[in-house]
């Protein structure tokens, strides 16, 4: 867990820099005048005297403000700060008592900065944050204590998987991802099962075989078991991709920016951070969290175009482009959800394809899904966490662009609707189970910071799913 202090006060002890909430069209401090501040939302001042520091942060106008604008603005504030060297905080929340957990959450999420290697600690251009004290009145100090605790609790755990999602390839290939999820279960109430390709060929998992068959470093399947429900309650299947580096295979992608494809992990680190959070959290359900993990290379035996695998559940795969690979361990890892732990949802996590990122941008990621109820939560959930999703159709007519004339399925289609069509390719091996995929390609990671978090991985759908799960997803 973090080594972040958080003390929820009534009152500032010692001298904290001090984060006001503005709401415009309040009162300005005075001898401030109207055209330096507006309160408009992630808008600034920073006010000195001999002691304190006292930084304004705008929510914007009263009637929009909801949980995101309190994170937001609480982790602009504290980026800001930790710029000019702060390390201890005071978040004065008396006036948005309902928001402390989102604050706390924003700050911690704002004080995640991946050190690198080999450079100067020296040279960093920010601090670290050391203490953050939570101002609220007296009669609030339980709710608040209870919001922050468990705030910190996802928010750190959200953290851990950014920090191991930023780590490039040749530091995290799946067979040490696969360690770091075995030490992370034995210090938690969680059963970690880990399949080696020795295991995955005994068990006929042909699609991550066939996968990592191109590189030196061999896949594995990483199975997270968390009982905190009734015996008899079926769990809900949460599966996450993660290839460890991806350079397309021998469909071999171009090389700008080829360095982001450390990323294409993060599916699998959604899942590994919720199955964490749930156990630290202690929360009343029962889950599965399935990563299929393969790197992605052009090796002497890589699988091709034109092969046909073999999936577990023995469905067959017409393969056209060795790019669409996730698709291909997920089906595997999805099967195995379906036969082994007969779930009562699936839900998947993937940065599946450049298409949603060309319909929906970087601030959304794509849902899928033919449950209304699923749907529903999860736009809730997205709503209050920040991380947002939209609703994208998931129709048989969608099944039609990757019919195979010698195969079950083809693993692409046209670039008409692909991210729909590939969101039917992954929905097939749940057969009639409830299911929810997520296209997180564009939501993942950023390379353009916004104001409120650093760049690089984002953990995007620990959050959203936590507060589904605890909302009490269907």
């Amino acid at each position: 867990m973090s080594s972040l202090k958080i003390d929820v006060r009534t009152a500032p002890q010692g001298t904290p820099d001090l984060i006001t909430f503005f709401v415009k069209g309040s009162a300005l401090p005075a001898g401030v005048p109207p055209e330096e501040f507006d309160g408009a939302p992630g808008s600034t001042l920073l006010l000195r005297d001999k002691t304190h520091r006292t930084l304004l942060i705008g929510l914007g106008a009263k009637e929009k403000i909801e949980a995101d604008t309190l994170r937001r603005a609480a982790g602009t504030a504290i980026k800001h700060l930790l710029k000019l060297g702060g390390k201890d905080a005071a978040l004065d929340l008396v006036p948005f008592p309902d928001y402390v957990g989102p604050a706390v959450e924003g700050a911690i999420l704002a004080s995640y900065k991946f050190d690198g290697f080999g450079k100067d600690p020296a040279k960093n251009s920010r601090g670290t944050l050391r203490d953050l004290q939570v101002l609220v009145s007296e009669h609030e100090v339980t709710n608040a204590s209870v919001q922050a605790r468990d705030a910190q609790t996802v928010a750190t755990v959200t953290n851990l998987v950014r920090d191991i999602g930023n780590l490039p390839g040749n530091m995290l290939t799946p067979a040490i991802l696969a360690e770091k999820a075995q030490e992370l279960g034995k210090e938690r109430e969680l059963t970690v099962k880990i399949w080696t390709e020795r295991h995955l060929a005994r068990d006929g998992f042909g699609g991550i075989l066939a996968v990592g068959k191109g590189s030196a470093n061999p896949p594995r399947l990483i199975v997270l078991e968390y009982h905190g429900g009734a015996k008899k309650t079926p769990p809900i299947a949460l599966v996450g991709k993660a290839v460890t580096f991806d350079t397309g295979g021998i469909s071999i992608k171009p090389g700008a920016q080829m360095d982001e494809m450390k990323w294409d992990k993060m599916g699998g680190m959604a899942v590994l951070g919720i199955l964490l959070a749930a156990a630290d959290l202690k929360l009343p359900v029962n889950l599965i969290g399935l990563i299929p993990s393969a790197e992605n290379m052009p090796g002497p035996d890589a699988y091709r175009p034109g092969d046909i695998i073999t999936t577990l559940d023995g469905k067959t795969i017409e393969v056209l482009n060795t790019d669409a690979e996730g698709r291909i361990i997920l089906a595997d890892a999805i099967a195995h959800a379906r036969l082994t732990y007969k779930p009562s949802a699936i839900v998947e996590y993937s940065t599946l394809t450049g298409a949603v990122v060309m319909a929906l941008g970087y601030r959304r990621a794509g849902l899928f899904t033919t449950s209304e109820k699923l749907r529903d939560a999860f736009i809730a959930a997205g709503k209050i966490t920040g991380e947002l999703v939209w609703p994208m159709p998931i129709d048989e007519e969608y099944r039609e662009a990757i019919a195979s004339d010698v195969a079950t399925v083809k693993n692409i289609g046209g670039r008409e609707g692909s991210a729909c069509a590939s969101a039917s390719f992954v929905k097939l091996w749940a057969e009639e189970i409830p299911f929810v995929h997520l296209d997180i390609a564009g939501t993942a990671w950023t390379t353009k910071p916004p104001a409120h978090v650093e760049g690089g991985a984002s953990g995007f759908g620990v959050r959203l799913t936590l507060q589904a799960l605890r909302a009490g997803l269907p």
